[in-house]
């Protein structure tokens, strides 16, 4: 498999994978993400937004020439590395990997609220319930309170170690 990727303009990547990918024959993919947002009156709900807006990730059986592609109206570049290679490799190609192997679409980003009781599910506190005092939602963190030493404590965690209370 080899692994290539473009930029373009962000408002013509679906138009420019299916474009290659139907002149080609290669496969195309513009990532994607589920996120879960709130919605007005409660509970939430998923939208789909552009991981990545302006790429696209070109998948090809045989090695192909895709300088060619630099031509193409609404590209703006393919991406190569600082040895002129269009081929991506290392950790890139890792990713763009993964990426074909989930069919351009990552998971869902959990959501949540000030107020909202969560459970540690990893670090010193694993299984311990925190309450949710403040949410960063660009850092993937928030501030919680816990309790310790028979009171409560304040301390930021990042998403990945924390899941929904359950009762």
């Amino acid at each position: 498999m080899y692994t290539y990727c473009l930029f373009c303009e962000t408002n013509k990547t679906e138009f420019i994978a299916k474009t290659i990918s139907e002149m080609t024959g290669c496969r195309a993919l513009c990532p994607k993400q589920i996120q879960h947002t709130w919605a007005k009156g409660g509970g939430t709900r998923d939208i789909v937004n552009d991981l990545m807006p302006g790429y696209v990730f070109l998948y090809f059986t045989d090695k192909a020439d895709v300088s060619l592609l630099n031509s193409m109206q609404h590209v703006i570049k393919c991406l190569s590395s600082t040895a002129g290679e269009y081929e991506m490799s290392g950790q890139d190609e890792q990713f763009a990997l993964m990426l074909l192997e989930k069919n351009g679409v990552i998971g869902k980003t959990p959501v949540y609220r000030e107020g909202q009781m969560i459970r540690m599910a990893g670090g010193a506190f694993e299984g311990v319930t925190a309450k949710i005092l403040k949410v960063e939602r660009r850092l993937s963190r928030m501030q919680i309170e816990i309790p310790f030493a028979r009171q409560l404590v304040k301390t930021w965690v990042e998403y990945e170690i924390v899941e929904p209370e359950t009762t």
